[in-house]
């Protein structure tokens, strides 16, 4: 009985080692890469809504330390990720008998250069967009506004990591 114990002990450990490379989340990370760096997107966008570009690295940056085990670094990063938003647009996406707009619609398109220092082929440069559609009688300020960018960049920002290290 004792035997069968070990032996069953020793299947489980090397099946676990054996997955080592495995992510619940997804990622295909080399286990030679540690380190990643978000460098500021700058908000290249027409019509600027302050704070934007701050928010959107934060989250993109929150979302990679949440989902992997990389440590964040300032500089000399395994994994980088740098661009700017290059659209931030509110228009009409329905509108009533009265010509005015029943709906509402933010959209924010993000352009994203990805560089994989340990791995060049998995480098990339791609455009990323969402939007949120709320209302035309309603003003996009307040909760309203952070409701809309909430459910943008946690899209945009799974978008990334998806395109990067989950290779989808």
């Amino acid at each position: 009985m004792k035997i069968i114990k070990i032996v069953l002990s020793l299947a489980v450990l090397i099946t676990l080692v054996g997955c080592g490379a495995y992510s619940f989340t997804g990622a295909s990370i080399s286990p030679n890469v540690k380190t990643f760096q978000v460098n500021y997107f700058q908000n290249n966008a027409i019509l600027v809504e302050p704070g934007l570009d701050r928010d959107f690295t934060n989250a993109l940056t929150d979302l990679l330390i949440n989902q992997t085990n990389l440590n964040l670094v300032k500089s000399s990063g395994d994994l980088i990720y740098e661009g700017e938003i290059t659209e931030y647009r509110i228009s009409p996406t329905t509108a009533t008998a009265n010509n005015t707009a029943a709906q509402n619609r933010l959209s924010v398109t993000v352009n994203v250069r990805f560089f994989n220092m340990k791995n060049e082929e998995d480098n990339l440069e791609q455009r990323f967009s969402f939007f949120f559609d709320y209302a035309g009688s309603a003003l996009l300020t307040g909760a309203q506004k952070d409701t809309a960018l909430a459910e943008i960049f946690e899209r945009l920002t799974q978008d990334i990591f998806n395109a990067t290290l989950a290779k989808w």
